[in-house]
C-alpha cells in the first residue's frame, strides 16, 4: 500500500510540476539557509579553533597597563623564566616603522622579542634563522621578515642577507618566515619584522619597559601551575595591584570560542527552522487544495472499499514526498554554496558541511511533512462517499 500510495504522490506531483515546484521552495530555502548557515558557522570555527591550537594550547599572554613606575627589565623575564613551571618565556614590544629596500616602502609591523618567542608562538622559518640569544645580547642590527614583507619589498622570498632599513636604521636580513596564509593573519599587517628585544627599545621609548609577555606552560595538560605562579609574581612585582596587569590563558579562550560558536549555531540553525515551518505551512496550504480538488477522486476510492486509513496514508505520504524532495533540492544546492564559498575564502578557510547537519535537515523534513501534511489528509480520509461523488466543483 506505501509503495502504491508513493506512485500516486509522484503522479500527482508531475501532474501540477510548477505548483509543486513552488510548494517545494520553502522547504528548498530552509534547507539551505539551515545547512549552509550552520555549516559556514561551523567550518570557519573550526578553522580558527585549529589556528589558535597551532599556537599552543599551554600559552599564557600577560599584558602590563601600569609598571608602578618601575618599569619591568628584560633580566627580570630571564629570571622568572626559570621557574620550572614555565617552558619557555619573551617579551614582546610592538611598534610600526617604515621598511625600505632601495625605492620600495611598506609600513611594517615589529615586533621587539627574543629566540623563545619563537617556539612559543610556533613560528616556522622557511629561509635562514630565527633571533638567537646573542643577537640579544649584543643588540645586533639583525631582522627575521614575513614572506608578506620579503615579497613586497625584494621581490623575492630567499633575501637572506640583504639589508633593510626600518625607520631609518639598517638591518641585516637573517631570516624569512614561512607564508602564513591563516584566517588570523588577516586581521593583522602581513608586512611583519621581527628584531631583538634590546633594538627595538632603542627605537621606542615606550618600549622602555616589557609590558607584554608570552609565556609556555611546561605542561599543557594542567594551566593551572603555570597561571598562579605568573600570577603570583605579578602581584607581587606590581604591589599587590590585580588590577595593574592581566593574564589571558589559552585554554580559557579556546572554552569560550567554543561556547560561542555553538551558541551561534543554534541561533542561526533556529532561524532556518523558521524558514522551514513557512514551508510547511506552504505544503499544507497546498495539499488542502489538493484534496479539494480531488474530492470526486476520493469519493471513487471510498465507493470501491478504500477505507479511511488509505485515503489518509495517500495525503500524508504525498506531503511527505514534497517536503523530502524539496529537502534533497536543498542539499544539492547547499553542497554547491559551500564549495563556492570555499573557493571565494581562496585557501584561508575549507568549508564542509557536516553529516550531523544533513542528518537534521531531512529529519526536520520529515517532521514538516507529517506534521503539516496530517491535517490535509484526515481531512480527505473523513469525506463522505456520496457526498464526494456528488462534487461539482
Amino acid at each position: 500500500m506505501i509503495i502504491q500510495s508513493i506512485k500516486m504522490a509522484m503522479e500527482a506531483i508531475s501532474s501540477n510540476k510548477i505548483r509543486s515546484f513552488l510548494t517545494m521552495l520553502g522547504i528548498i530555502i530552509g534547507v539551505i539557509a539551515l545547512i549552509v548557515l550552520v555549516s559556514l558557522v561551523g567550518s570557519a570555527s573550526d578553522s580558527i579553533t585549529d589556528q589558535v591550537n597551532s599556537l599552543g594550547s599551554n600559552l599564557l599572554y600577560v599584558s602590563i597597563t601600569d609598571d608602578k613606575g618601575i618599569p619591568m627589565k628584560l633580566d627580570e623575564i630571564e629570571k622568572i623564566a626559570l621557574d620550572k613551571e614555565f617552558s619557555a618565556m619573551a617579551p614582546m614590544g610592538q611598534l610600526t616603522a617604515i621598511a625600505q629596500n632601495g625605492h620600495a616602502d611598506e609600513v611594517a609591523t615589529v615586533y621587539g622579542t627574543t629566540p623563545s618567542y619563537s617556539d612559543i608562538r610556533g613560528l616556522d622559518v622557511d629561509y635562514g634563522r630565527f633571533l638567537r640569544t646573542t643577537d640579544v645580547e649584543n643588540s645586533s642590527y639583525v631582522a627575521v621578515l614575513s614572506q608578506d614583507a620579503a615579497t613586497e619589498l625584494f621581490g623575492k622570498t630567499n633575501i637572506v642577507g640583504e639589508r633593510v632599513s626600518l625607520d631609518g636604521r639598517s638591518f641585516l636580513v637573517v631570516g624569512v618566515l614561512a607564508e602564513d596564509t591563516s584566517f588570523m593573519s588577516m586581521m593583522s599587517n602581513r608586512i611583519a619584522a621581527y628584531i631583538p628585544y634590546t633594538v627595538a627599545t632603542r627605537m621606542s621609548d615606550s618600549l622602555s619597559g616589557v609590558s607584554t609577555i608570552y609565556a609556555s606552560s611546561s605542561n599543557p595538560n594542567s594551566m593551572d601551575g603555570a597561571e598562579e605562579v605568573l600570577n603570583s609574581i605579578m602581584m607581587k612585582r606590581l604591589k599587590g595591584d590585580e588590577d595593574a596587569f592581566s593574564i589571558i590563558n589559552q585554554s580559557t579562550i579556546m572554552d569560550a570560542m567554543g561556547s560561542i560558536t555553538d551558541i551561534l549555531s543554534l541561533l542561526l540553525g533556529g532561524i532556518a527552522a523558521i524558514s522551514l515551518l513557512v514551508g510547511g505551512i506552504g505544503i499544507m496550504n497546498i495539499m488542502l487544495v489538493s484534496v479539494t480538488e480531488r474530492t470526486k477522486e476520493i469519493g471513487i476510492r471510498k465507493a470501491i472499499g478504500a477505507d479511511r486509513s488509505s485515503i489518509m496514508m495517500q495525503f500524508l505520504i504525498e506531503a511527505l514526498v514534497i517536503s523530502l524532495m524539496g529537502c534533497a533540492i536543498g542539499i544539492v544546492l547547499s553542497w554547491f554554496i559551500i564549495q563556492l564559498a570555499t573557493m571565494a575564502a581562496d585557501g584561508v578557510v575549507t568549508f564542509t558541511i557536516s553529516g550531523g547537519v544533513v542528518g537534521v535537515a531531512v529529519a526536520f523534513s520529515v517532521a514538516i511533512g507529517v506534521v503539516f501534511g496530517i491535517y490535509p489528509a484526515y481531512k480527505a480520509a473523513k469525506k463522505h462517499p456520496i457526498e464526494a461523488l456528488r462534487y461539482e466543483g
